[in-house]
């Protein structure tokens, strides 16, 4: 890696292949799982994210960029496929919060796009759910 040396105590992620690794300035945003339709289908099971300042996240390797639904666009190492980031254009870039190196210091805060959860599962514990997208503690 080649990362600069101007963060402290930075959180390190990347993919699977080790192809694409980034580094995040700053701190995370608390973690929200999603449950929603194109969250499952994307990751096999919900999502979980977190958030930054788009320029707080430096990346190595080349992301390659699927534009869905409602044009967010969700970033994938182009070798092995991982999911990484996605991007719903606004200030914040949302990481997939399994893609960080332990110590994140980050914690789960919640779950939105509960009316869409698969039938397999149910979702456990007294954390917020919201059965949209637009809960307050919603990240991004």
């Amino acid at each position: 890696m080649m990362f600069s040396d101007d963060a402290d105590l930075p959180v390190m992620g990347g993919c699977l292949c080790n192809e694409v690794s980034f580094r995040v300035r700053g701190k995370l945003s608390p973690v929200v799982a999603s449950h929603s339709q194109d969250c499952r289908r994307m990751s096999g099971h919900y999502t979980a994210f977190t958030s930054v300042p788009r320029e707080n996240v430096e990346i190595e390797g080349d992301i390659t960029w699927y534009e869905g639904n409602g044009g967010v666009k969700r970033g994938f190492c182009p070798i092995c496929g991982s999911n990484l980031f996605s991007d719903e254009g606004g200030a914040a870039l949302m990481i997939h919060a399994g893609a960080l190196d332990k110590p994140t210091g980050a914690k789960l805060a919640g779950h939105i796009n509960c009316a869409e959860k698969g039938d397999y599962y149910e979702i456990e514990g007294d954390l917020p759910k919201a059965d949209g997208a637009d809960a307050d503690f919603r990240t991004g």
